[in-house]
């Protein structure tokens, strides 16, 4: 089995301008200056609560839980206003269709909600498509290992055979520590320097390269017994 487990905001989605515009709410609510947007962009990944903590760690426990609720209800006001719409990037669906077709089984592993993701799925009329969705609800915000290993358990999968495809040095890190293969991809919000420190075993451009970079990471796997480098 073939499993391709792909973060959502930053690889398949292009939500920066949602995910920014909400921050700098999350911040005002508490009467707090919000960070530069490069420096938000950066933190894109962590579960909320685990993302305010970085964003504000002067903050208390008690502020960042409720800058995470009024990030989540500032993010589903913009969404029902239509306001800063979370497209898939160029190439996302075809790649993830293409995929499908060849029977690769998919996956997610990512800090949104599962009413989040649930909600990109049908908007994308890709309802179906991914055998196992691990979200910041059930499991440990990343680099923790938590949403790999339960990506593997859930669809029975051995690690070298697993690739967790994502754009940030969090993507990397969870995806070594579960002993499965790990894809960064440079158009999302880390940069290819922070993608390689945190383990990467590829780092590819576009979805082309994304695509060719799976097949021969599985190969290797096949020959080898191990996806890992």
């Amino acid at each position: 089995m073939r499993l391709a487990i792909f973060d959502v905001d930053g690889t398949i989605s292009d939500s920066h301008a949602m995910i920014t515009a909400s921050l700098t709410k999350a911040f005002e609510s508490q009467d707090l200056v919000p960070p530069p947007r490069d420096r938000m962009l950066a933190s894109i990944g962590l579960s909320l609560v685990d993302l305010m903590a970085d964003l504000a760690p002067e903050q208390s426990a008690a502020c960042h839980a409720r800058m995470a609720q009024a990030y989540k209800e500032t993010f589903w006001n913009f969404r029902e206003r239509g306001e800063h719409p979370e497209l898939l990037y160029e190439g996302a669906r075809p790649l993830l269709a293409s995929l499908r077709a060849r029977d690769v089984v998919l996956g997610i592993a990512t800090g949104k909600s599962i009413r989040g993701v649930a909600h990109l799925l049908a908007k994308h009329e890709m309802e179906g498509w991914f055998a196992t969705i691990q979200t910041s609800d059930t499991n440990p915000s990343k680099p923790h290992p938590a949403m790999g290993l339960a990506a593997l358990a859930e669809t029975g999968a051995s690690p070298q055979d697993a690739i967790m495809i994502g754009d940030t040095s969090f993507d990397m890190s969870m995806a070594r520590s579960a002993g499965i293969g790990a894809i960064g991809v440079t158009w999302g919000n880390h940069g290819r320097r922070d993608l390689e420190r945190a383990g990467a075993h590829e780092i590819v451009s576009d979805f082309n390269a994304l695509d060719l970079a799976l097949a021969a990471m599985w190969e290797e796997a096949k020959v080898s017994g191990v996806a890992r480098r």
